[in-house]
């Protein structure tokens, strides 16, 4: 949770962003606290200080807002998967539990309202709207990195852990917002470390 000052901090410096971003950062914080279908380009463009007409102009519908939402997102997550491996990139088995260690925040911050991706599979079950591809794609991606992940750290069925640990982290995320943190996602780590473990043996 934001102080107020660092709340004012951040209001200054996005509103010195040029038009473009920021109403992407509005739409990322409207889209991530409220969801995709319950704001409008209304409130995006007011809280980006601009106005519809700006809008338009950078992104041609909302649904096109969307998919650039989901794309910044992804691309974070990347950037996060990238320190992980040049924090620990000379011992995969580190960064196996590096990565555990590093997404328990997210299923555990009070804050959280889980998987902004996964959030938006649920809003967004049209198959032709265009962030569809957009979020099929991030999951995947996340999934073929865990893999690539339990492969370098010599586990003998790595597509095996890394789905049981992607099951595990998707549903935590779940289970934090349904229960809160004290509910059953506070075993995450636990229960991952279990996995892990029964396949390193």
């Amino acid at each position: 949770m934001m102080t107020t000052t660092a709340k004012a901090v951040h209001e200054a410096e996005t509103a010195r962003l040029p038009p473009r971003e920021r109403i992407l950062a509005a739409a990322c914080d409207l889209f991530y606290r409220q969801g995709i279908r319950a704001v409008g380009v209304d409130a995006i463009a007011e809280a980006a200080g601009t106005n519809k007409m700006t809008l338009y102009r950078h992104f041609a519908s909302k649904d096109e807002l969307v998919a650039e939402y989901l794309r910044r997102l992804w691309s974070e997550k990347d950037a996060a998967w990238e320190k992980l491996c040049t924090e620990h990139g000379a011992n995969p088995r580190a960064q196996l539990q590096a990565w555990l260690q590093a997404v328990a925040q997210q299923v555990t911050d009070p804050t959280s309202r889980g998987c902004a991706i996964a959030n938006a599979a649920v809003e967004l079950p049209e198959k032709n709207h265009p962030a569809r591809c957009v979020i099929e794609q991030c999951k995947q991606k996340s999934r073929d990195r865990l893999i690539e992940l339990c492969r370098a750290a010599r586990i003998e069925q790595p597509e095996l852990l890394a789905d049981q640990l992607f099951m595990l982290l998707e549903g935590a995320l779940v289970c934090t917002q349904a229960t809160g943190r004290n509910g059953p996602a506070e075993q995450f780590v636990r229960a991952g470390q279990a996995l892990i473990d029964a396949h390193s043996r």
